[in-house]
């Protein structure tokens, strides 16, 4: 994927575009992708970096969703099933089968989510990813060596799946360029246009690194911008009545001694009534999360004690060892945009996680709500609502059966450059190729010297911050190793790309202020 080219092609006064997607995570690329595959002209603009937002910063679960089975959500729960058996079978190289294990402390809750979980393998069908089964005590300790056992009277194990957020994001959009899209990031949209009648015809977008603006003429304009919604829908209607309430969930990153095992933890209902989840991750566990109601959308969401404390307690209380704030690698904050309450009162969880489509009196598309798993069939949805509108000429969905970048049937998971998936080979040559290229970027991490210029190269990469929180994945498994790591990250894109002595300090000072807010 090559920026410059892409901003040639958007620079183009005289074309017409088919779709031009509003925001680059999770949805907006796979809306970008269903419309460069069913053959529309489509261009995505993404503010900052693709997944900069609330897509990097989920649980890392590809899931149907538990609670939302013990909310009596069924449909939900089949979709999301479904669509996680698919997104499985697209993207084998970042979606993996993991093992959960409910502890128990009562032999009730042994038989209550035995007899749920096996409903949850019912509703899988032929997507399952494994039987839940009841364990006892003993294998539990041999599953868990870190569990809690006072008490225990054994637990339930079921199946789930686990992935790369911003990975998965990235290959999503290779996936969108290698079939003629043209997503791009750093590309801010400053305003709607509109033709003669009033409707929507198009985008004025800036170039947040070059600060040139442009004006992209498209016959359907959709608005995926998560948290973000309420303010590209009053570019459209500035009357317009706020439809997102920010949610804030909050994550841990712990060194994997406090879980050593390969089996994930899911707590089933906290004090608050919540779901915990401890769930392995890069040689780390990534704990959380919690579901805040939050005033203002933001990019950099900051985690509050109150939250810290919650997650810190809820898990110790299953653990031999319990974890405190020192113990913390990282830790990170993301925003769901749920629908805004139309009553007072009314709690974060009660609100639906199911995805909604608006359009406006002017034809501006806005989809909202939803999660990673579901990214595929939103996206769908999302096109067929604008063919619907005679919008777009008829033409079919082929996502469902659809190899996303990097597809392998190898699923050699013992080798850290797993989640490249086929792009692998090209990166162990360049780590072959000399000695410079196969240099740690940081001592304590295999990171390489050529998987950061593959970003830059390969993957779109424009800034440190890219490639240390979304490429390579440092700054969300230890924030003090990536702002170590900062300086030669910068002197290696600098030496890439041809940039002066000014632009790695700036760099590194930008990135070194960010990544502070990941430690607590």
């Amino acid at each position: 994927m090559k920026r410059e080219h892409l901003i040639k092609q958007i620079a183009d006064t005289s074309q017409i575009w088919d779709v031009v997607v509003i925001g680059g995570g999770a949805t907006g690329l796979g809306i970008a992708l269903d419309a460069a595959t069913r053959g529309y002209k489509v261009a995505l603009f993404e503010q900052d970096d693709f997944s900069k937002g609330t897509s990097s910063r989920s649980t890392k679960l590809v899931h149907g969703g538990v609670r939302y089975l013990a909310q009596g959500d069924i449909m939900l729960v089949l979709e999301a099933l479904h669509e996680r058996g698919l997104l499985k079978k697209n993207a084998p190289h970042l979606v993996k089968s993991q093992a959960f294990i409910i502890p128990n402390y009562s032999h009730w809750d042994n038989f209550l989510y035995t007899v749920g979980l096996t409903t949850y393998d019912v509703l899988a069908g032929a997507l399952s990813f494994g039987r839940s089964k009841y364990q006892s005590k003993a294998k539990t300790k041999n599953y868990l060596p870190t569990v809690k056992t006072e008490g225990l009277k054994g637990s339930v194990m079921y199946y789930d799946g686990q992935f790369d957020d911003s990975r998965l994001a990235i290959n999503l959009a290779q996936t969108c360029y290698e079939n003629g899209g043209s997503p791009l990031n750093w590309m801010q949209v400053k305003g709607i246009l509109h033709d003669k009648k009033g409707k929507v015809g198009g985008v004025k977008v800036k170039d947040m690194l070059a600060g040139k603006e442009y004006e992209v003429k498209s016959k359907v304009v959709i608005n995926a911008t998560g948290i973000f919604v309420d303010s590209i829908m009053e570019m459209d209607v500035p009357t317009h009545e706020r439809l997102v309430q920010p949610s804030q969930g909050v994550h841990l990153v712990l060194d994997n001694s406090f879980l050593k095992s390969d089996y994930a933890i899911m707590i089933p209902e906290t004090d608050d009534g919540r779901v915990l989840f401890a769930v392995p991750w890069h040689d780390k566990v990534v704990v959380g999360t919690t579901d805040t109601t939050r005033e203002k959308s933001e990019l950099e969401p900051k985690a509050l004690d109150r939250e810290v404390e919650f997650i810190l307690d809820a898990v110790g209380r299953y653990m031999s060892r319990k974890p405190e704030r020192k113990d913390v690698l990282s830790v990170f904050a993301g925003l769901r945009p749920l629908a805004a309450p139309k009553k007072e009162g009314r709690s974060t969880k009660e609100i639906s996680r199911s995805h909604k489509l608006y359009v406006s009196k002017n034809n501006l598309l806005t989809i909202t709500g939803g999660k990673w798993t579901t990214y595929r069939k939103m996206a769908e949805d999302t096109l067929d609502k604008a063919i619907g509108m005679k919008l777009l000429e008829k033409r079919k969905c082929i996502t469902k059966h659809f190899h996303i970048h990097g597809y392998t049937k190898n699923e050699e998971t013992n080798d850290r450059l797993y989640i490249y998936g086929s792009d692998r080979d090209g990166i162990k040559s360049l780590i072959d190729s000399d000695n410079y290229m196969m240099e740690k970027i940081h001592p304590k991490y295999d990171y390489t010297v050529a998987e950061v210029i593959w970003a830059v190269e390969k993957e779109m990469a424009m800034t440190v911050e890219d490639v240390l929180a979304r490429r390579v994945r440092l700054l969300f498994l230890d924030a003090r190793a990536a702002i170590e790591a900062a300086p030669k990250v910068a002197a290696i894109m600098a030496h890439e790309c041809g940039y002066a002595q000014e632009w790695i300090t700036s760099e590194v000072e930008k990135f070194t202020k960010l990544a502070k807010n990941y430690i607590l």
